[in-house]
C-alpha cells in the first residue's frame, strides 16, 4: 500500500475518531457551541477524507455510502484490493 494511500486513510481515521468523540460528548453537552462547531469541521472532514478515498482507491464499504460500480457501470469495484484494515506496515 502506497504512503500516500495510508496517509489519507490515516487521515479518514483521525477525523472519523474526533467526529464519535465530539457526538458523544454532544450526547450530553447538546449546547455547546463550539463542540458543535467542531462537530461540523469533524464531520465535514470526514465527508471529504472519505470521497477522496473513495475517489482515488474505490469504496470502502459495499453499500450505503459508497458507489460500487465503476465508470463503465459494467464494473463491479468491491473489493478489488485489501480491505482498509487489513493494511499491514
Amino acid at each position: 500500500m502506497s504512503d500516500d494511500r495510508k496517509e489519507l486513510l490515516r487521515r479518514l481515521m483521525v477525523a472519523e475518531f474526533a467526529a464519535i468523540d465530539l457526538n458523544l460528548y454532544l450526547d450530553t453537552h447538546p449546547r455547546d457551541e463550539r463542540a458543535l462547531e467542531a462537530y461540523a469541521k469533524a464531520n465535514h472532514e470526514v465527508m471529504m477524507a472519505r470521497h477522496e478515498y473513495e475517489e482515488k482507491y474505490g469504496p470502502l464499504v459495499n453499500f450505503g455510502h459508497s458507489h460500487s460500480i465503476g465508470k463503465d457501470a459494467r464494473t463491479w469495484r468491491w473489493l478489488n484490493e485489501p480491505w482498509p484494515w487489513e493494511v499491514t506496515s
